[in-house]
């Protein structure tokens, strides 16, 4: 029997909820129809808009703070395998060796220590805070749901009341209801407008607190990571100068507006010749009455005095040949045509060798040879020459060989030198294989 019963107290109850339900739904059809009046609290509403933007800042602010505290510890992770790669390579004989282990065990500690601080001091402060506004937000519709119990309540007494037909036992029962409605509701009410303000003025220190947390903790894990680091760097210089004999010199990166030449294999146009050392095949004849012993050929026009290529060698000076050697030497130049590979003035550490150009006035200083462009060079960067096929240029050597690149030279333009004089405004680097050589 007390099981019937409460099976029959639970149908009661259950049917009273749906009953309910019903009403207030009819209820809030009416008053969407216009054909019921709603009680209306702009204050309130205010209160709860303020809420709602409350608890989606906290939401973000809550979600954004996970997201810091796993960037944290993705850092920590690859700070520990940079120190554990340091570990691997420092070798045993190495000084240093325990210290630097030290600081990577201490870059750890203080790593964890950061991410643990992080979430004690912020990220379950930030819970705590949004903790509070599930049990708010379920309060602020049950509030709903009693405004609208209070209003059909309300509405059910005033027809009683103007009915043509009035039973005094049914409207002292809605009057009732009523009562207790309006009872339930301000309860309610009066509650809900005393917190949510309190709870929207609390953002203020909330955030406040949170964010100097974050800061501070910031801070001093960026001043304690800042000493480990000079203490890891004073380790590293103790071992550069330790072994200063065996370190490399590391050059400077170029940057995007300064491209190495070195990077850069300009090519001329298909079928152009390359700018190779040329050689030439005189077939001028022979001297009238037949080569004589001890007589030098002759040379070509650019050739330099000092010294001629002839047949792959070096042609002896007169008188110094062996005797038996006169006659193949005249049965040689009578029978082939004389060979002559053209040489230039050789270049040693941006010095010309044998240059007779340097000294005169109208050329410019240390200047070597002239090339003529074969083809249009556009410049790619601010020290290089833009060149039109047949621009003739006065090569120089570089101020510092060891900037020179492999297939460039250093020049200015001959009708620039002409006009201007002033080498520095002028000079450029340009690509050999786009010129040839001229005498």
């Amino acid at each position: 029997m007390a099981e019937m019963g409460s099976k029959g107290v639970t149908a009661g109850k259950i049917a009273s909820n749906v009953q309910k339900k019903l009403t207030r739904a009819q209820e809030k059809v009416l008053q969407k129809l216009g054909k019921a009046d709603e009680t209306k609290d702009e204050q309130f509403e205010q209160c709860v808009q303020n809420f709602n933007k409350q608890l989606t800042e906290g939401t973000r602010l809550q979600k954004d703070l996970r997201t810091y505290l796993a960037s944290v510890k993705a850092m920590h992770e690859a700070s520990k395998k940079l120190n554990e790669c340091l570990q691997e390579v420092y070798e045993p004989d190495w000084p240093g060796r325990d210290e630097a282990n030290k600081i990577a065990e201490n870059n750890d500690l203080l790593w964890m220590d950061y991410h643990q601080k992080l979430v004690d001091q912020a990220l379950l402060t930030m819970d705590t805070y949004l903790g509070q506004f599930p049990d708010i937000k379920s309060r602020i519709a049950k509030r709903g749901r009693k405004l609208v119990d209070y209003d059909s309540a309300r509405h059910h007494y005033e027809s009683l009341q103007t009915a043509k037909k009035k039973d005094e036992a049914k409207i002292a029962k809605a009057e009732e209801e009523l009562i207790k409605a309006q009872k339930v509701f301000e309860e309610m009410n009066v509650d809900l407008q005393e917190e949510l303000p309190s709870l929207w003025n609390s953002r203020v220190g909330f955030y406040v607190n949170t964010f100097q947390s974050i800061a501070g903790l910031e801070e001093n894990f960026h001043k304690e990571m800042s000493k480990l680091n000079q203490n890891l760097n004073d380790v590293l210089v103790s071992l550069e100068k330790q072994h200063g004999s065996n370190t490399f010199t590391v050059k400077a990166q170029p940057s995007d507006n300064a491209p190495a030449k070195g990077n850069k294999s300009p090519s001329p146009p298909d079928g152009s010749p390359a700018a190779t050392p040329e050689i030439r095949v005189n077939h001028e004849p022979e001297p009238a009455g037949g080569a004589t012993p001890g007589a030098t050929l002759p040379k070509s026009p650019s050739q330099p005095a000092e010294a001629s290529e002839v047949a792959g060698g070096t042609q002896p000076a007169a008188g110094a040949q062996e005797p038996g050697e006169t006659a193949a030497s005249e049965a040689a130049s009578s029978s082939l045509p004389a060979v002559v590979v053209e040489t230039f003035p050789a270049t040693v550490n941006g010095t010309v060798e044998g240059s007779s150009g340097a000294g005169r006035l109208d050329l410019p200083p240390g200047f070597m040879f002239k090339v003529q462009a074969q083809h249009d060079y556009t410049a790619t960067d601010t020290d290089e020459l833009q060149l039109k096929a047949g621009d003739v240029v006065l090569v120089i050597p570089f101020q510092n060989p060891e900037e020179q690149d492999e297939g460039w030279l250093m020049g200015v333009k001959e009708s620039d030198w002409n006009q201007h004089k002033e080498l520095e405004k002028c000079r450029g680097v340009f690509p050999e294989n786009f010129t040839e050589r001229v005498p």
